[in-house]
This record gives structure tokens, C-alpha cells and sequence, in this order.
């Protein structure tokens, strides 16, 4: 299955693989202050590839705290957060915001929470490692091919 998502403004988007096909999503609304606030819900498919495209990336600032082991990627034109990144033993990794998908069916979403604070760093890689798209393409336009 491959689903659609992107920004308000389109300046960050991306084209998930899931693969095999979904029989449902697992959709984790994280209960950080920084999810809860900007209403961030990630799922991710280990077994899939992702593939994001930047238009401007002068207009996407990348937001690192608590740990710093991870980039939430905001556009700086719309303020939506469609992507989260890791970079794990040279390899980047990925979650991808639900509430970013574009003409999907709302009812193979299954919503939950996802208390993390408790982790501490070598077990939050280790469970991304396991569990975050591993199959990651970012690519961001020149100025020669920005639309």
C-alpha cells in the first residue's frame, strides 16, 4: 500500500511503501510535551520504505530536545510536523505523522498512546531500530528544481 502525506502547505511531503498491505495502522499518540502540543500521532512499517521530498528546505527547521537522538522535522511555513528522523549506526530511520495522510481510510487507523519518558537512550534507539522505517530516502529540491 502506498500512502500519500504531507504538510498543509505541501513543502514537506512523502510517499510511504507499507509493506505487506495493512490489515490496520497502529497510530501511537506520544505523550510528550512536544506531541501532545502539536497533536503528533506516528505510526511507522519496518518492513516498508519511505521516501520524503523537501521543496524549500530553508523553510523546514529540524527540532531535537530531551534526548537530542531525534529531528522532528517542522515546516517553517505552515508549522506541521509530517516526519520524525534518527540517525542510528550511520542508517536513518523514520515515523511519519498519521494526521499528515492524505486519502486514507480513517478506520484502518488504530489509536493509541505511547508513554516514552521512562526510556532511557540505548533502549529508545534500540526500540527505534526494531520498530522505525529503515528504508529512508531524503531528498531536498535546489533552487534549479523547486516548483
Amino acid at each position: 500500500m502506498q500512502i500519500h502525506g504531507q504538510c498543509h502547505c505541501a513543502n514537506i511531503s512523502f510517499t510511504l511503501d507499507w509493506k505487506p498491505e495493512p490489515s490496520e495502522i497502529p497510530a501511537r499518540a506520544c505523550t510528550c510535551s512536544f506531541c501532545t502540543k502539536h497533536g503528533g500521532v506516528w505510526t511507522s512499517c519496518p518492513t516498508g520504505s519511505l521516501r520524503v521530498r523537501v521543496n524549500e528546505p530553508s523553510r523546514v527547521a529540524k527540532y531535537a530536545f530531551g534526548t537530542k537522538t531525534a529531528d522532528f522535522h517542522v515546516c517553517a511555513k505552515c508549522g506541521i510536523t509530517p516526519v520524525v528522523t534518527c540517525r542510528i549506526d550511520g542508517r536513518l530511520y523514520a515515523v511519519v505523522n498519521v494526521n499528515t495522510f492524505e486519502g486514507v481510510d480513517p478506520t484502518l487507523l488504530r489509536r493509541g498512546a505511547a508513554k516514552l519518558d521512562q526510556e532511557n537512550e540505548d533502549a529508545r534507539l534500540a526500540r527505534r531500530k526494531r520498530n522505525w522505517i529503515a528504508q529512508v530516502e531524503y531528498e531536498e529540491a535546489t533552487p534549479s528544481d523547486a516548483p
